[in-house]
């Protein structure tokens, strides 16, 4: 009886083991014209996470250079009473002047010499007229779409959402973000 009981958990772990086969390393997109990068992104959808559970809708983010060439980050949207909460942070390039790897940090400047206040902000998807991105990071547990629009056209979208899930992101973890 023990020895089915360990060769049932050894059964399962395996099954486990092959559910979460490696995935490849996430890609990025080939290079990032920065500047054109820069203005008003509205958020599609995402992958929920703790820091975004008081958005309500209108989630966009707005993107700027700043004189010291690092990139003002200031993220918005409307919070439960129809008010709006603002979150603003600084974004610095990882790598060459077109590297799409950016770290972003929302904590206060004095501690951003601390690594762990940093976050991955890697842009993996881009049109080529740049009006859909979408972001993630190299564990995949974050995903955000965004659009230089409120909406978009669902056949981009859909095509969007066959590249990602060829890239290994359960699209169906995405939620639709309520825009007006």
């Amino acid at each position: 009886m023990k020895s089915g009981f360990i060769a049932a958990l050894l059964g399962l772990s395996s099954l486990a083991s092959f559910a979460q086969a490696p995935v490849s390393p996430l890609t990025t997109i080939e290079s990032l014209d920065v500047p054109r990068y820069m203005g008003t992104w509205h958020e599609i959808a995402k992958f929920p996470n703790a820091f975004q559970k008081k958005c309500m809708s209108a989630t966009r983010a707005e993107y700027s250079i700043m004189a010291d060439g690092t990139i003002q980050v200031t993220n918005r949207c409307k919070v439960l009473g129809g008010e709006f909460d603002a979150a603003i942070g600084t974004a610095r390039q990882v790598g060459s002047a077109t590297s799409p790897r950016l770290k972003v940090r929302f904590a206060p400047a004095w501690l951003s010499f601390i690594p762990f206040v940093w976050g991955d902000y890697w842009i993996i998807d881009l049109d080529p007229k740049m009006q859909l991105v979408a972001v993630s990071e190299p564990r995949r547990q974050y995903l955000w779409v965004l659009s230089r629009t409120a909406k978009v056209d669902p056949e981009a979208y859909e095509s969007l959402l066959g590249r990602l899930s060829r890239k290994g992101f359960d699209v169906h973890r995405l939620e639709l973000t309520q825009q007006e």
